[in-house]
């Protein structure tokens, strides 16, 4: 496959995260075609002869596959109807007084079928790809026992057999406490590592650990205690950090060298710091501020701070039902002040990196994958100024067309 006179192609290089998503680091060609062969990109240059397909891309601005480093995907279930009493003025009290919360996820979640959970997760992975995602992270959580968060897990194996995206599987049994172990924080994580984990490891499919570190919920030495055993097993670990109230998840996230710490709206200078020295990625979830109408992260002084940091969307059922690009790039050039090229590293190679696919994806490099979006954009800088709209007009995943919308206009006949 040829891509024949990209108008404008934008890609950052390399194989690890690129700190403060230094936009001095992107490489922008303009006129220029690729070649693709095997499902690998193998040349990036002018006047490239014509073999096989041939793509007309003069009209379009190219990027790397977006990589989603933090989903819920896998559940049994809506909860539009909490969402609803949330929009006429319910607090979280009342709203889980009437049943919601994490816990009405988990109570049809445990309900639903391994074929129902794949099945909704097969629509929901269309909805990713129509947004340019190529590659998303995956977690469990809406089971917290044994059967229900394999059976997440299962279902994630089943849609990776079948689905071009690549899904990368994370382990969240510590999401929340179960109504089994009321109060009892602390008996639940025993629980998960005596009886769980060594299930979670003969199942072979999750590749990380998460945590929600919160008040309430898994506080910081609960969670450390938890954390240093899991690493102990030999997972990379992740942390829900610094959410809701300003624990000081990201200083711990630091100290044991997490993959990576998200959320963050309410990090410290000492989190920014601690997260800088060890290496960790800033996970931010805009999307996920704004349905809460929360305040958002603090982006311009974890990239002032040298901080690597990625965007998600953080699709699940509670608080961020959406999966929306277009609207997760608005969110982040608006209100966290970042410019287009920050945002697209830390929807390209920050995450791929987070996820242990640096030296696969992320990037537009020969010797990497194929994973490109065909952006309807004279330049990179069209995507942020035509705000809220999808501009992908074509997915190619590993050298394949997965997804085109060139020929989908309205008719005038």
């Amino acid at each position: 496959m040829i891509l024949k006179n990209i108008k404008q192609l934008v890609t950052f290089e390399g194989t690890t995260a690129i700190e403060g998503n230094d936009p001095d680091r992107a490489v922008i060609l303009e006129d220029i075609d690729l070649r693709i062969e095997d499902g690998l990109i193998t040349a990036i240059a002018k006047d490239l002869p014509e073999e096989g397909e041939v793509i007309d891309c003069s009209d379009f601005t190219l990027t790397p596959g977006y990589v989603d480093s933090h989903t819920h995907f896998i559940f049994g279930g809506n909860r539009e109807d909490e969402y609803r009493m949330r929009l006429a003025g319910a607090s979280y009290v009342e709203i889980m007084a009437a049943g919601g919360g994490i816990r009405n996820s988990v109570h049809h979640t445990r309900q639903a079928s391994q074929e129902e959970l794949v099945e909704s997760g097969r629509k929901r992975l269309m909805g990713f790809l129509e947004n340019g995602i190529t590659t998303l992270e995956s977690k469990s959580g809406y089971g917290l026992d044994l059967d229900t968060e394999l059976k997440q897990l299962a279902a994630m194996e089943v849609l990776q057999a079948e689905s071009p995206q690549t899904i990368v599987p994370t382990f969240m049994g510590a999401h929340d406490i179960p109504p089994e172990y009321e109060n009892r924080p602390a008996e639940y994580l025993d629980y998960i590592l005596e009886t769980v984990m060594p299930r979670v490891k003969a199942q072979g499919i999750a590749r990380y650990v998460d945590i929600f570190t919160e008040k309430g919920v898994f506080e910081i030495e609960e969670s450390r205690d938890f954390l240093e055993k899991i690493k102990a097993m030999g997972y990379p670990i992740r942390l829900h950090a610094d959410e809701i109230e300003p624990l000081d998840g990201a200083v711990l996230a630091g100290e044991l060298k997490a993959v990576s710490a998200d959320h963050l709206l309410k990090i410290s200078p000492e989190g920014i710091a601690s997260l800088k020295q060890a290496g960790t990625i800033a996970g931010l979830l805009p999307l996920t501020a704004f349905s809460l109408k929360a305040p958002y992260a603090p982006a311009r002084d974890l990239l002032e701070a040298g901080v690597a940091v990625s965007l998600a969307t953080d699709y699940n059922p509670g608080s961020c039902h959406s999966f929306s690009v277009p609207l997760l790039v608005a969110l982040s050039t608006i209100y966290m002040r970042m410019n287009m090229l920050e945002v697209l590293c830390g929807l390209t190679i920050n995450p791929a990196v987070s996820l242990g696919l640096g030296e696969e994806i992320g990037t537009i490099e020969v010797g990497k994958r194929a994973d490109i979006l065909l952006h309807r954009a004279p330049n990179i800088n069209f995507l942020p100024y035509h705000f809220g709209v999808n501009t992908v007009e074509l997915v190619i995943k590993d050298g394949v067309v997965r997804l085109d919308r060139r020929k989908s206009h309205v008719s005038g006949e």
